[in-house]
């Protein structure tokens, strides 16, 4: 079974996580695959991963949201991350992920910030 649900909207991947904590290496090592599945087997070059669901999550999930964010880098793929609860996002301050992702507070923002970033007519 897929750790994450995908949907599609507006030609933009959106993909959240089904566990409300991410803290088992097991889950977390899965969780690594299905990211880089959604890379290597991208049909958009735009994507949001959206936390909502998230209350907690091991600092062991950060090293796999690293390489995620290269690959889709290396793969042109526009990614911005959202939904991130305060505990989740005092550990993205103090590592300084903010320089390597795109975070907004909530999906709309994300998808308004990748419309705007490509050109597209604002609605």
């Amino acid at each position: 079974m897929s750790t994450l649900i995908t949907r599609t909207q507006d030609g933009v991947l959106l993909a959240y996580f089904h566990e409300v904590r991410i803290v088992d290496e097991a889950l977390i090592e899965n969780i690594g695959s299905d990211l880089l599945a959604l890379v290597s087997e991208a049909t958009h070059d735009k994507m949001i991963l959206n936390f909502k669901n998230v209350a907690f999550m091991s600092s062991a999930m950060i090293g796999k949201l690293i390489l995620f964010g290269k690959k889709c880098g290396a793969a042109n793929i526009a990614l911005r991350l959202c939904g991130i609860n305060d505990n989740i996002q005092q550990v993205f301050d103090l590592m300084n992920l903010e320089k390597l992702f795109n975070i907004d507070s909530d999906e709309e923002q994300s998808l308004e910030h990748l419309k705007s970033d490509l050109g597209w007519p604002a609605d």
